[in-house]
C-alpha cells in the first residue's frame, strides 16, 4: 500500500485525482464541452473510468491508480485520451483491448441525452490498420452503474446490443479503422435487440474513397466527427459530417431502421432518456473485422485482419479521441 500512495503521488502532476464518493479509483481526468447555440461550449470536469473487467489492472474496481491505466494501455492529456490494444506485461506483449466510460465529477457516468441534439469529436486513425476497431459510442447504461458494488466509478453496469452484461439500446457512433467506418444504431425492445444494426457504411455505399489514407476524409491525419440526431420529439434522422482542414464533407445519413426493435423511433427514445459514452479499441478472432472493412464493407484482407497479423505488424496500434462536445444542433464546431 505504501509503494501505491509513492507512485500516486510521484505521478500526481500527470494524472489528477478526481474525487467520487465511495471509490478511491484514480480517474485520468479528460476534459470535455456541453455545448447550446445561445451560451456556447462550457467545459465540463469529466473523467474516463476503465470497465471494471480489465484483465491488466492490478488493483481491483473501485481502487485503481495510474499504473492501473498505464497497464491497460490508457492515457489522458487535456481534452485527448488514447488507448492502445498492445501493452508490455510480464515481459510480453500482450492485448489490453481496454474499454472506458466518460464519467461525471458526481462519480455517475454522464447521461448524453442527444435527441434533436449533436456530439462532435476530433479523432486520429492513423494507427489502426485492417482488422481493429477504435470505437466510440453510446450505451444505455444506468448513470449509478446499475447498483453493482463500486458503482459507475468502478467501471461497473456495462450493456450493449449484443447483450454483453446486459441488453441495453447501443448507438455506434464511430466503429473504425484507417480502412473503414460505420455507424450503426442498436435497438432493443424488452431483451430482444437488433443486434445486426441498421449501419451506414460509406464503402459499401459506393463512396469507396471518401474514408481513406489519403482520401476525400484523409484518415492519415486527424478529422472532426460530427454525428446529428435530428427530430423533435420523435427521431428521424442521423446525418454525419467530416470536417479537416476547414472543409466539410457530406458523410452520409441514416433514416429507416428495423422496426421489429422500435427502430429510429425506439432509439430516439434511447438517445432522449439519456445515455453514456463509451470508447474501447479491439479486433476480432472470429470474423477479422470483416463485417466492418472487408469485402463489401472495405478493402482489407482477412489474412491482415487477424490478431495474430495485428500483433506482429502494427504492435502500437492505438486510436486518439480528443475535443468531446455535445449539445444543440449546430453548437458543438462554431468558431
Amino acid at each position: 500500500m505504501s509503494f501505491k500512495l509513492l507512485y500516486v503521488g510521484l505521478v500526481g502532476s500527470l494524472l489528477t485525482s478526481v474525487a467520487v464518493a465511495q471509490s478511491s479509483e484514480q480517474h485520468p481526468p479528460l476534459t470535455t464541452w456541453k455545448c447550446t447555440t445561445s451560451g456556447g461550449c462550457v467545459q465540463q470536469n469529466t473523467s474516463v473510468v476503465l470497465d471494471k473487467d480489465s484483465k491488466y489492472a492490478q488493483g481491483a474496481a473501485g481502487s485503481r491508480t495510474a499504473d492501473d491505466y498505464a497497464a491497460m494501455g490508457v492515457s489522458t492529456s487535456g481534452d485527448a485520451v488514447t488507448m492502445y490494444h498492445y501493452v508490455q506485461s510480464g515481459g510480453a506483449l500482450n492485448p489490453a483491448s481496454p474499454r472506458i466510460y466518460l464519467l461525471g465529477e458526481d462519480g455517475q457516468y454522464v447521461l448524453m441525452s442527444l435527441l434533436n441534439q449533436e456530439f462532435s469529436v476530433d479523432v486520429d486513425y492513423s494507427a489502426v490498420p485492417c482488422g481493429e476497431n477504435g470505437a466510440l459510442y453510446l450505451s444505455e447504461m444506468e448513470a449509478d452503474g446499475g447498483g453493482a458494488s463500486g458503482g459507475a466509478a468502478a467501471g461497473q453496469g456495462y450493456c450493449d446490443a449484443q447483450c454483453q452484461g446486459f441488453c441495453c439500446n447501443e448507438m455506434d457512433i464511430l466503429e473504425a479503422n484507417a480502412k473503414a467506418t460505420a455507424m450503426t444504431p442498436h435497438a432493443c425492445s424488452g431483451s430482444s435487440c437488433d443486434k445486426a444494426g441498421c449501419g451506414y457504411n460509406p464503402y459499401a455505399s459506393g463512396q469507396r474513397g471518401l474514408w481513406a489514407t489519403g482520401g476525400t476524409v484523409d484518415t492519415g491525419r486527424p478529422f472532426t466527427v460530427v454525428t446529428q440526431f435530428v427530430g423533435s420529439g420523435s427521431l428521424t434522422q442521423i446525418t454525419r459530417t467530416y470536417i479537416q482542414n476547414g472543409k466539410q464533407t457530406n458523410g452520409g445519413s441514416i433514416s429507416s431502421c428495423n422496426g421489429a426493435f422500435g427502430g429510429l423511433a425506439g432509439m430516439g427514445q434511447a438517445l432522449g432518456r439519456g445515455m453514456v459514452l463509451a470508447m474501447s479499441i479491439w479486433n476480432d478472432a472470429t470474423q477479422q473485422m470483416s463485417w466492418l472493412d472487408a469485402g463489401n464493407n472495405g478493402p482489407c484482407s482477412i489474412a491482415e485482419s487477424t490478431p495474430s497479423a495485428i500483433q506482429s505488424q502494427h504492435p502500437d496500434t492505438h486510436v486518439t479521441f480528443s475535443n468531446i462536445r455535445w449539445g444543440d444542433i449546430g453548437s458543438t464546431t462554431q468558431g
